[in-house]
């Protein structure tokens, strides 16, 4: 890679969507782009992601947009006022991608598919020279700290060890999700080796174990709860609650409504161990209701019939029944009403990192100035899922790692013209 202050050339590790992004910003300023990527193609989560219908990003308020960012709002605000929810859908307007909102508020490509997004802006990012480097998998710099050349990068690739130098890096390397698309968190180690401070890395948007009963696993894996809500008390005592649909695993539970939560309630397992999250099974009726109808005379009728024919309860849910509650209870019909609208299920475990779908932790925004930049490291800028921030599912990871791309590729713009004028 030619790299000289006359024609500058910046190095781009990691193809995902904040990769990319700063690759296009940097090539629209007239600068070199190399994009280096350890797998065969570019945007593999990317695509895996949108299997199920590309959730771009979400059409809410501002307000309540910006609050899906938790304790990292205040950092994650100043890259959306650069590239927000409604720049992404222009962007994506020009790629010739239309766009629509579903019923749930979230955004997609009017043909729900990842990959004609992707095909149509690695079109353009050629046609603007971007250039391409697959199965190039960062080892690390080949200067020492503090050498002049501290842009000197070291790739592992198929022909041996490859030397690239340039006059300034976005890393942009994703977690330690789906390590088999490209997110290994093989980054972590090198990072640390330089003195660079890294958040342990843990999973977002994951499932929790329960250790369910033999039976529950072979009888009820698979099958959806809905609706239902959860009532859950975080380690500084807010109290959340929110309805919607999970899913019965062999192990415990997951699915939108569980990721929702899955921040609060992996913290309170990393402090005690274990977390007793309240679903109520019928959200849609009051307690009062509840134990109006399971009261009511039964007749000849089990129990059984009995709560599927008055409040609809059968199925998983009553199996969840089963599960936790003991068989007295069911003798009970007030305690039983109570129980259907307040469940403990008590949570041991998140399910592995690999699984999950996002991670947290990583390089911290302490460590990085408003541009996105290295403090201890001039012309390094970091960007996406490496950075030390989560947010649920529905458009709010895909945003802010388009934007933090976008603000990370003019920091390195920033960086190279302030570093010409100085010569």
């Amino acid at each position: 890679m030619p790299s000289s202050l006359d024609s500058p050339c910046v190095a781009v590790i990691g193809g995902g969507p904040a990769g990319l992004m700063a690759a296009e910003t940097l090539a629209r300023r007239g600068v070199q782009v190399h994009v280096y990527d350890a797998m065969p193609s570019v945007g593999r989560k990317f695509l895996m992601a949108g299997k199920g219908g590309m959730n771009i990003t979400h059409s809410e308020p501002l307000e309540p947009f910006l609050g899906r960012y938790g304790a990292r709002r205040a950092q994650i605000e100043p890259l959306l006022d650069a590239f927000g929810p409604d720049a992404l859908r222009a962007w994506l307007h020009d790629l010739g991608v239309e766009t629509f909102v579903g019923s749930s508020g979230r955004v997609f490509p009017s043909d729900m598919k990842a990959a004609p997004m992707l095909r149509a802006w690695l079109h353009r990012l050629r046609e603007a020279g971007v250039q391409f480097h697959m199965r190039h998998q960062w080892s690390g710099w080949a200067a020492t700290p503090g050498d002049a050349a501290a842009h000197s990068l070291r790739f592992d690739t198929p022909g041996g060890e490859e030397t690239v130098c340039c006059d300034a890096v976005v890393f942009a390397l994703g977690g330690a999700s789906w390590p088999r698309l490209g997110s290994d968190a093989a980054w972590v180690p090198l990072m640390a080796a330089r003195d660079i401070p890294v958040t342990p890395l843990r999973p977002a948007n994951c499932g929790f174990d329960a250790d369910w009963s033999p039976y529950l696993r072979e009888r009820f894996a698979g099958q959806p709860l809905k609706p239902i809500a959860i009532t859950l008390t975080d380690l500084d005592k807010k109290v959340h609650n929110r309805q919607g649909e999970a899913l019965l695993t062999e192990t415990g539970l997951e699915g939108s409504l569980i990721y929702a939560l899955s921040a609060p309630i992996r913290e309170r397992i990393l402090a005690d161990g274990d977390v007793t999250i309240s679903l109520d099974l019928a959200p849609g009726l009051p307690l009062e209701r509840v134990v109006a109808e399971v009261t009511r005379p039964r007749g000849s009728r089990s129990i059984a019939s009995h709560l599927h024919g008055r409040i609809g309860i059968g199925g998983v849910k009553l199996a969840l029944l089963h599960e936790i509650l003991p068989k007295e209870a069911f003798t009970d019909a007030t305690a039983l009403a109570q129980a259907i609208k307040a469940l403990p299920v008590r949570l041991v475990r998140t399910r592995p990192i690999e699984e999950a779908i996002s991670t947290a932790g990583g390089i911290p925004f302490e460590a990085l100035d408003g541009n996105l930049m290295i403090g201890q490291m001039p012309g390094a800028f970091c960007a996406g899922e490496m950075l030390d921030w989560e947010a649920p599912t529905g458009g709010y990871l895909l945003t802010a790692c388009f934007a933090s791309g976008l603000v990370a590729g003019r920091g390195a713009c920033a960086y190279l013209e302030a570093r010409a004028a100085s010569v």
